[in-house]
């Protein structure tokens, strides 16, 4: 149920300004065609109302259509003129005002978005049970009655911008359904995302000191060192722990059955189906010994605890050499896992693959808890929010260890007795990149770890937000759970179109208004905001390493010779 907001003491009927702009024309099920007062019956394309001036007909502004008690609360997403009997081709002086020849009886429509009506309390409810007729009146509204359907969110105090047509207002958003129902920030590159992203978190952990955030940075635009080899943070110290990924150490331990399948086995290979099955039998077993000690009842092949990779690799080894009769007879396995051995081999020898193939500290099944202690923020120093950075580890591990992360936030609050006082955010930044609508088989693992969350990790007070600049290229199912949308400008036609398809029916020709859209400028969709609103965004302090590169001044004033030699170190030791 969406939640009522009170707007008594400004009720629109009440007011004793001269609002009225034009009358309802057409009624259907999800919109309604307005006319405007001709400017023989007083139009003025700018009203004042008050302190305030007011556009009328301007796309997003909102007005209110009245008929007898009822009021409806409409956004305006069309306007067109049609030409008035008798003034076509006539010429005529330009008006001052409108720099258009002035028509007295030319007629503007206006196309309405009903978002909602007051009740008999003055109440703003979402939806419309009732309908107008025509002939009913159109309004103005003024700010401080839009400022009231705002009010209700007030006390969450999480403000995240000001209203694109009435600057004046503060869009407030309700972190309740914003982040436990799933969010999604789309938007084309430029367009402002990280930005957003860093000015959401910044003012949601000054408004609630305990939230817990675990954040996927995958170009390191969270953390960096300026090029005085100063490190610099987009969060304030006090709140932010970064890591990178391979100090966290996620080792391969952790990883399940099938996320070994998908790392260690080519499935093209003739005798894959041999090396799956052989592999559940020895990772059982291995699981099985090196946890003897902490007797457990219960353990299966998925169990997060340690085993030995060498010996997993010598088991495979003797069985692909194993040799009867003094030689002369060949073992069942004989040279079936010949290139399951050079795969292993070449990743175990490739030093990219330390973080996961040889943990440091990460090498018994105890050292879980300090692990999730780091993970999720209750290591020392505690921080509200952990950045993981990712962008140090080869790109075709990412998908690995954005799969383990998941898991991780999925299953630390799916065994926590007191989930509900302990919500999880996870943050994937560049979600296409890994969290692909189809793609090959080594992301299969992290899409179902995403899609987990996305389907039952509200149950456990586990929530996403997912961070893209190509929807149509994001899954499918981890969109459709999402019950808030914050989109920027979004250009291409086909993401236009998929966004659009993803809106709630009543506010999908919103979705027009995309292409338009200012740098850092969004339309806020769901559960969270009272109405659809497009407002701009409050800029991070501090900001995140995502601003355009300064092309014309570095082409100017840029440096004239550069150390490549240190350009070739960092390459070699792939440390940026």
């Amino acid at each position: 149920m969406y939640p009522q907001l009170s707007m008594e003491g400004t009720t629109m009927l009440e007011s004793t300004q001269n609002t009225l702009v034009g009358h309802i024309t057409e009624v259907s099920g999800g919109r309604m065609i307005a006319t405007l007062l001709t400017e023989a019956e007083g139009f003025q394309p700018v009203v004042q109302l008050g302190t305030e001036k007011v556009s009328v007909g301007q796309i997003g502004t909102q007005l209110l259509v009245r008929h007898r008690a009822l009021e409806i609360l409409c956004q305006v997403i069309r306007m067109w003129e049609e030409p008035a009997e008798g003034h076509a081709g006539a010429p005529a002086r330009r008006d001052a005002l409108t720099a258009t020849a002035p028509r007295p009886n030319r007629r503007r429509r206006l196309v309405l978005l009903p978002l909602g009506q007051l009740n008999e309390d003055g109440q703003f409810e979402r939806g419309v049970k009732a309908f107008p007729v025509t002939g009913a009146e159109v309004h103005l509204v003024t700010s401080r009655q839009l400022e009231t359907i705002f009010d209700r969110f007030r006390s969450q105090d999480l403000a995240l911008g000001r209203l694109s047509s009435r600057p004046d207002i503060e869009v407030f958003l309700d972190p309740n359904p914003l982040f436990t129902r799933h969010l999604a920030i789309l938007g084309q590159s430029g367009a402002g995302k990280s930005w957003t992203v860093t000015s959401l978190l910044q003012r949601a952990v000054r408004t609630m000191p305990r939230a817990h955030v675990v954040m996927l940075d995958l170009h390191g635009e969270y953390g960096w060192r300026d090029e005085h080899g100063r490190w610099r943070s987009a969060f304030p110290e006090r709140v932010v722990r970064h890591l990178d990924a391979r100090e966290l150490e996620i080792p391969y331990w952790l990883l399940t059955y099938a996320e070994l399948v998908d790392f260690l086995i080519d499935k093209s290979d003739p005798t894959a189906t041999l090396q799956i099955a052989y592999l559940r039998d020895v990772l059982y077993a291995l699981r099985k010994k090196a946890n003897a000690h902490l007797e457990l009842s219960q353990l299966s092949v998925d169990s997060p605890v340690y085993f030995s990779i060498k010996e997993l690799y010598l088991h495979f080894k003797q069985a692909n050499e194993q040799q009867l009769d003094f030689g002369k007879t060949k073992g069942a396995l004989y040279g079936a896992f010949d290139n399951f051995l050079v795969r292993f081999q070449s990743m175990y020898n490739d030093t990219r693959y330390d973080f996961l193939l040889r943990p440091k500290k990460r090498t018994s099944s105890e050292s879980l808890e300090s692990l999730l202690r780091d993970f999720i923020g209750l290591g020392e120093p505690k921080r509200q929010i952990t950045v993981i950075d990712l962008s140090p580890i080869p790109s075709d591990v990412r998908p690995m260890v954005s799969s383990q992360i998941a898991r991780l936030a999925y299953e630390f609050n799916y065994w926590n007795p007191r989930r509900r006082e302990f919500p999880i955010l996870l943050v994937c930044e560049e979600a296409h990149q890994y969290l692909p609508r189809e793609g090959s088989p080594e992301l299969q693992a992290t899409r179902r770890a995403m899609e987990r969350i996305a389907k039952e990790g509200r149950k456990y007070g586990v929530s996403l937000c997912v961070v893209s600049q190509r929807p149509t290229e994001l899954s499918e199912t981890v969109l459709a759970q999402c019950s808030n949308y914050l989109c920027l400008r979004i250009s291409n036609p086909d993401d236009q179109a998929y966004v659009r398809g993803l809106m709630p029916e009543g506010e999908a020709d919103m979705a027009e208004i995309l292409a338009s859209l200012a740098r850092g400028e969004v339309l806020a969709v769901g559960d969270a905001t009272p109405l659809p609103t497009r407002f701009q965004v409050y800029p991070p302090d501090p900001p995140p390493q995502s601003a355009d590169v300064p092309l014309a001044e570095s082409w100017r004033h840029g440096p004239e010779d550069l150390d490549v030699g240190e350009i070739v170190r960092h390459w070699w030791q792939q440390k940026r």
